[in-house]
């Protein structure tokens, strides 16, 4: 997907309080500039609901304290950004401690936050680069990205490229990652039972 770039530099706050009611598309704040995200592929949709269901059934067969809200944005602690993930996991037993949450849908605190995603488009730098960093210095426990054509440089995935996807978990403040292909079946310490390989959620965005 090609980002379309608003050139003015805004703080988070005015970003939230400029931010569309409504709007078709959903927008990102990098630094202070606001991004314009193109709405997604048919295939990355697809692809990206099929891992809300499954999560989701998860959640409720295990009588899990999460949801996954509708959207949110995570606010960076280290500048003027805030991103919304495909998809988030957050923590019923943490997240009334979260100052913005009621009334603005805002997530400040790593430790509101069990799982985030990110399923990797031509902006693929974003996900395994600045947002990696950022929700790494956040705290957020597991972070997936789900680069199903893969797309990613190869320092990240390898060469030959191929779909990969790429669990982060935290220990000890740093990312530690396992990378997961064909038959590989998911690790996930969020859901350890989950029953999922890689080429069948790849299969989705096929």
């Amino acid at each position: 997907m090609i980002q379309q770039f608003i050139p003015k530099f805004v703080t988070f706050d005015e970003f939230i309080a400029w931010y569309p009611e409504n709007s078709a598309h959903h927008y990102e704040l990098h630094n202070g500039v606001i991004i314009e995200m193109p709405k997604a592929t048919g295939k990355h949709s697809k692809l990206t609901g099929f891992l809300i269901l499954k999560v989701g059934i998860e959640i409720d067969r295990l009588k899990l304290p999460y949801f996954i809200p509708k959207e949110s944005v995570i606010k960076s602690i280290r500048s003027d950004s805030g991103y919304e993930p495909d998809i988030i996991v957050l923590d019923e037993q943490t997240i009334g401690d979260e100052p913005r949450w009621e009334r603005e849908s805002i997530i400040t605190k790593g430790t509101s936050i069990s799982l985030v995603v990110e399923v990797v488009s031509t902006n693929w730098r974003d996900d395994y680069a600045l947002k990696l960093e950022e929700y790494e210095a956040l705290g957020i426990q597991e972070y997936w990205i789900v680069d199903y054509l893969g797309l990613g440089g190869r320092r990240f995935i390898g060469n030959p490229k191929q779909p990969t996807f790429s669990v982060y978990q935290l220990v000890e403040g740093e990312y530690q990652i396992q990378q997961f292909r064909g038959s590989d079946r998911i690790e996930s310490p969020t859901f350890p039972e989950l029953q999922l390989t890689a080429e069948q959620i790849f299969a989705v965005g096929a």
